[in-house]
Formats: structure tokens, sequence, C-alpha cells
């Protein structure tokens, strides 16, 4: 009787597949461990770019003990003085996400990133009450501020009116207590809503008296009625308001 000749063995091995598969895990799992301690708006900013339509980001899980006792939280605290160079794209996610790009102008250069917002943003005119809509706005940002706190070495928030009769100035009490107001409820908002340490915060009201535009024309008016800030970083050199605004504005005041 003739014997039964074996059957061909299968080309393919399941070897392949299982080591495809144990590759795979491990990949994952290396994943995992480095995002395990990753920034909050890093990762919101991360999702947000496959997902610009998302209303909410899922929660990173964080240290509740740390958070309780004031401390900074893991992956946020040790940041390098690099990062303070991602603030202006953070800075400017935020101003896209809140629709502000008309109402909302920024500028970097070498240690600093500035923020001049429209008055309108914040206040109601004649006003040193901080609207919900600015507060809104306040909260993105300050989340970004949050994110290199230890590379910022001062934020300077700075209050600015416009003279309302282009032949005749302001009062001189009004004008000044009005714009020094605004820049502290806006300082002061940032104070208790933010991990910053208070005494980098500093506001000063100018009135009238650095203005950006001409007051002929009542577009240039609305362009000098405008809260900015000014945000250095720890190891910047210091310069003067001039030489920012003749920078950024190109004019010398």
């Amino acid at each position: 009787m003739a014997k039964r000749q074996k059957a061909p063995e299968e080309t393919g091995s399941w070897m392949d597949t299982y080591g495809d598969m144990v590759t795979l895990l491990l990949c994952f799992f290396v994943l995992l461990y480095s995002i395990s301690t990753v920034d909050q708006l890093k990762w919101e900013l991360i999702v947000k770019s496959f997902n610009p339509n998302a209303e909410k980001v899922s929660q990173i899980v964080v240290n509740q003990e740390a958070q309780e006792e004031g401390t900074e939280v893991e992956g946020a605290a040790d940041v390098d003085l690099e990062d303070f160079e991602d603030l202006y794209y953070m800075l400017e996610e935020a101003i896209k996400e809140n629709g502000m790009e008309g109402e909302v102008t920024l500028s970097q250069g070498d240690g600093y990133a500035f923020i001049n917002f429209r008055d309108n943003i914040f206040f109601d005119g004649d006003s040193a009450i901080l609207k919900e809509e600015g507060e809104r706005v306040l909260d993105s940002f300050i989340l970004c501020l949050d994110s290199v706190s230890s590379s910022i070495g001062e934020i300077q928030v700075l209050g600015h009116t416009s003279q309302a009769d282009p032949d005749r100035p302001n009062n001189p009490v009004t004008d000044r207590v009005l714009s020094s107001e605004r820049a502290a409820r806006v300082t002061a908002y940032i104070h208790q809503n933010s991990t910053l340490d208070p005494a980098k915060l500093i506001s000063t009201g100018y009135g009238e008296y650095r203005p950006i535009a001409s007051f002929d024309t009542a577009e240039d008016r609305a362009k000098n009625r405008r809260v900015e800030l000014l945000i250095t970083r720890s190891d910047a050199v210091a310069h003067s308001l001039e030489e920012y605004y003749d920078e950024i504005y190109n004019i010398t005041e």
C-alpha cells in the first residue's frame, strides 16, 4: 500500500503575527509611559490639532495632594527657558480659539511676548468692571502663562485710555484713575486665577499719554483704548517701555 504523502507546511507562520503583536504592545506601553506626566496645555493643543471642533478635551489626572498643598503639578514645574519661546504659539492658539484675531494683536521679540487687547474685550465704555467675556478670554491666556510660569520673569499689565475730544485733553483725575483701575482689575484677576508668583505681576495706568495712534479720528482713538500685557523672560535684559513700543508699533514715544 502506498504511503500517504504529508501535506506541505503552510508558507506563513503564526509566530510572525505573534511577534508583530508583541512589538505593537510594547510600543503602546512606551507611549503611555512617555505621556504619563504630559503638560495639560500641550496635551489640549495636540488633541485640538486633530479635532479642532472638539468642545472639551479629556482631562489629565494629576496629583490631587500636590494641588491641594499649592505646589506645582509634576511636568509643569521643571520648565526650561526654551519653553518660553513656545509661549508665543500657545497664545496664538488661544487667540484663534476665542475668535479674537481682529481684537487682539500678538508680538514677540528677544526675551519677551507682547499682547495688545482692545479695551472693549474687557470693559464697557468708561467702566472698570471686568466683563464675563473678558474673564473667559483671560482664563485661556492664564492657562498658557501657567504652563511656562517658571521661565517668566515679569508680567506688566498696562492700561490706556484715549482722548475723547481731539481738541481737549481728558480730565487728568478720571483719565488716570480709569486706566489704572482697569490695569489693576486685569492684574488682580490673573493673580487670583493663576499659579504665577504674585510678585511677578505689575499693573500701571498711563491714561491717554502713551498713544499708538492719533486722536484725530474715531478709528485711531479706538486703537489707543487698550490693555497690554508685556511678558518678559526671567533672564531677559530689561528695556524701557519706549524701546518696546518702538520695536512693536514702529513708533518712538
